[in-house]
């Protein structure tokens, strides 16, 4: 179990996606500064128990990504690649929701994204879509 913490509720994600994210080494998190200045950085990640998005790294408390959550409490997480070119298969999965910072007694600082919205596309092949290939799912807490 990660050391990160859980939250009891219902699924974020489906099990394509979690399947999916779990073989990516990469994703891309969104963030503003509280006058609105963006910022995209490449990040590792993890999903906790809960299906929180959990960022860590070598320093978070030292990267503007940390202060931009800190100062706005929101944050965007995107994953994506292209499965083929021939045909051309695009999938992704794209999360925005509450972000928190954390710092614990024994020196571990991580971001945790707790996702209100999330989108994705080229994974969940029978699902409704949202808008062309896109499907787009409201996320309510348990």
């Amino acid at each position: 179990m990660p050391w990160f913490g859980l939250r009891a509720g219902m699924p974020t994600f489906t099990e394509a996606e979690l399947d999916y994210l779990a073989h990516q080494p990469l994703g891309r998190i969104a963030t503003a500064s509280g006058d609105a200045t963006p910022d995209l950085a490449p990040v590792t990640f993890d999903i906790d128990d809960d299906e929180r998005i959990v960022i860590t790294g070598m320093d978070p408390k030292k990267t503007l990504k940390w202060h931009n959550v800190v100062a706005t409490g929101m944050a965007a997480f995107a994953v994506d690649d292209l499965a083929s070119r021939e045909p051309w298969r695009p999938r992704g999965v794209k999360a925005r929701g509450r972000a928190e910072a954390f710092d614990d007694a024994e020196g571990r600082s991580w971001i945790r994204i707790t996702p209100e919205v999330v989108w994705s596309w080229g994974i969940n092949l029978d699902a409704e879509r949202h808008f062309g290939p896109i499907e787009k799912r409201v996320i309510t807490p348990g």
